[in-house]
């Protein structure tokens, strides 16, 4: 009987010292043994969670998943959100409830105020491993500042760079001739066309950029913006923006009682005629859209005169992932070459590269080479200077402004 005990204690000694092996195996992923994460991804399932609001994104997506598993062997699941929020709160739900391995967000492409989020409580992989994938040498870390800090927030490895974003207008030379450049000019335009004019409702991505980009022109300091909104002195600072709003908001799309939804909503209102100008974060969008004969040929884009608010986009693994490996493997995909022109192809994404181009190997930067830059696309320099994103904090304090003003009073 003392032998079948000592056997059988031996045996759960055993099984106990498996299952911590692979409980640290899933939490401790070592990046710098590429070859050791790359077998390890074979046969995962990576769920990515990402906006699905745009036809050709999806596709994009849908052909990375092709191409990661003929490469690597592991499928890609493509989660679809209309608030990347929804996939922070699960993750959020998860911890709470004691999961801490086997979770059911592996990837998510996420935006500077979720990743502030995330990091704060403590949500990613505890580890530099954005750093140390193999595409990343060619990362332009040195002409591109915010791919090492997102939203003020520095990176620290927590999230792998995917793409870059500068807030565009765009409108129709067919009938507009010379687009407003100005806060000014543009409040005026709004008051001359009633009702051809709107924006995304925050916290959508493109309604809180518009809130920001009018804010810089408004503000009296632009400095304040680069630290943590203070209660105190938010009222008198933000005064002007909301002066700004209310003047645009009688003479709104639908009177300002209904705001779009996304960037496909506002382009597809400009395809209809409903309103003059849009907006996007993706500068190649316009001329994307024409080449999908989504938007005439005579679509034209423009900045602000003083600046347009400019970023990067990531992709980031949440700390109790359960494919961590998988989502590696993935995230460096979306760092090659092959993966970052084929984005930046105007045919099929148009999202500018995060990439230095030339620092890439000759077959890369060839790839690069044979793009073309559509009729609407502006060139590097007319987009003027760049306005780099506030604190997180400012995101957050906008948007639960904005809905008591223009959502909770209507």
């Amino acid at each position: 009987m003392l032998k079948t005990l000592a056997k059988n204690l031996s045996a759960i000694g055993l099984l106990t010292s498996a299952i911590l092996a692979g409980a640290a195996h899933a939490q401790d992923v070592e990046p710098a043994d590429w070859s050791s994460v790359v077998e390890a991804a074979k046969g995962q399932e990576v769920y990515f969670n990402a906006w699905g609001g745009a036809p050709n994104i999806n596709a994009y997506i849908a052909w990375v998943g092709e191409r990661v598993e003929a490469e690597y062997g592991l499928k890609l699941v493509h989660v679809k959100l209309d608030d990347t929020a929804n996939a922070v709160n699960r993750v959020v739900t998860e911890k709470a409830a004691g999961r801490n391995e086997g979770g059911s967000v592996d990837l998510i492409w996420i935006n500077g105020e979720n990743f502030a989020s995330m990091k704060r409580q403590s949500l990613l992989i505890d580890q530099n491993w954005s750093e140390q994938l193999p595409n990343y040498q060619y990362a332009d870390i040195a002409g591109k500042p915010t791919l090492t800090y997102d939203f003020t927030v520095p990176v620290d490895g927590q999230e792998s760079p995917w793409g870059m974003a500068q807030l565009t207008f765009y409108y129709d030379s067919a009938w507009l001739e010379t687009p407003p450049t100005s806060l000014e000019d543009l409040a005026l335009w709004v008051e001359k066309n009633p009702g051809r004019f709107t924006y995304a409702a925050p916290p959508n991505f493109i309604g809180t950029t518009f809130l920001k980009q009018v804010l810089y022109g408004t503000i009296a300091d632009q400095s304040l913006l680069r630290a943590p909104v203070v209660e105190a002195d938010f009222d008198e600072v933000t005064a002007p923006l909301w002066a700004y709003l209310d003047r645009l908001k009688p003479n709104l799309w639908r009177s300002g009682e209904v705001y779009a939804a996304d960037t496909t909503q506002l382009k597809n209102l400009l395809a209809d005629g409903e309103i003059g100008i849009a907006m996007t974060f993706n500068p190649g969008e316009a001329s994307s859209a024409i080449n999908a004969q989504e938007l005439p040929d005579t679509v034209r884009s423009f900045v602000l005169d003083y600046g347009s608010m400019g970023n990067s986009h990531f992709v980031t693994i949440p700390y109790n992932a359960n494919a961590k490996e998988g989502a590696m493997v993935v995230a460096n995909f979306l760092l090659s070459a092959e993966a970052q022109a084929r984005k930046a192809d105007e045919n099929v994404w148009g999202d500018p590269s995060v990439l230095d181009i030339n620092a890439l190997p000759a077959e890369g930067k060839a790839m690069f080479d044979a793009l073309q830059r559509g009729p609407a696309t502006l060139a590097a320099d007319e987009f003027g200077a760049t306005l780099l994103e506030p604190d997180a904090t400012w995101a957050v304090k906008l948007e639960e402004e904005w809905a008591n003003r223009y959502v909770r009073s209507n």
